[in-house]
């Protein structure tokens, strides 16, 4: 069940659920996020105010800050990539394809900013989010890399914690400390190449 759905099941019986005061709030909290507030700048009544709606409004849906949040961010992540047949090599360029491609957008950056800067202060939210939208990628990373353990297509006794963070660590230190500088388009093919160099079966 997710977050939203969670909301909607404890709303007061009785009050009518209005989408497009739920859409409102969720985007004025995503534009607050993406225009750098923070978690502790970030007010009930900023984002009411954003959205045009009355704060007794945002409590009948949410409990609180963390709860609204963590709504707002999961709309901003986009399906797990459906790797199918491919190869372990095709399947880590477009892994890195789709992460190169959100971090493009402000919304979608400030998903990282959070998950980095805010586990201590909240760590219940940031534990959640972690469980909702990025745990699904790391299956599906994790799997194709068993996938080319198997198959033959990489080394038996690679370390798969250990590739995987230099995957995703070497794409999310391009996008985030390279930001205003534009990146090769080849980049995830440059990345994976050179990391397959140690992965490789042989």
């Amino acid at each position: 069940m997710t977050m939203q759905r969670a909301a909607a099941a404890t709303r007061a019986p009785g009050r009518p659920r209005s989408e497009k005061a739920e859409k409102a709030i969720i985007e004025a909290a995503l534009d607050l996020l993406a225009e750098g507030a923070g978690m502790s700048d970030l007010s009930i009544e900023a984002i009411a105010h954003r959205a045009g709606v009355g704060k007794t409004t945002i409590y009948r849906r949410w409990p609180g800050k963390e709860e609204l949040v963590l709504d707002a961010l999961t709309t901003l992540k986009a399906p797990v990539p459906d790797f199918g047949e491919l190869s372990v090599r095709d399947a880590l360029v477009s892994y890195l394809t789709f992460i190169q491609h959100e971090s493009d957008h402000p919304r979608t950056r400030c998903i990282m900013n959070i998950a980095m800067s805010e586990r201590e202060r909240y760590p219940s939210m940031v534990e959640r989010f972690y469980r909702l939208a990025i745990e699904p990628r790391r299956i599906a990373l994790r799997a194709t890399l068993q996938r080319g353990i198997d198959n033959g297509e990489l080394r038996p006794d690679l370390d798969i914690e250990t590739a995987m963070a230099a995957v995703t660590g070497s794409m999310i230190y391009f996008t985030k400390w390279h930001h205003g500088n534009e990146l090769p388009a080849d980049l995830p093919e440059r990345i994976v190449d050179g990391l397959l160099e140690g992965f490789k079966a042989g």
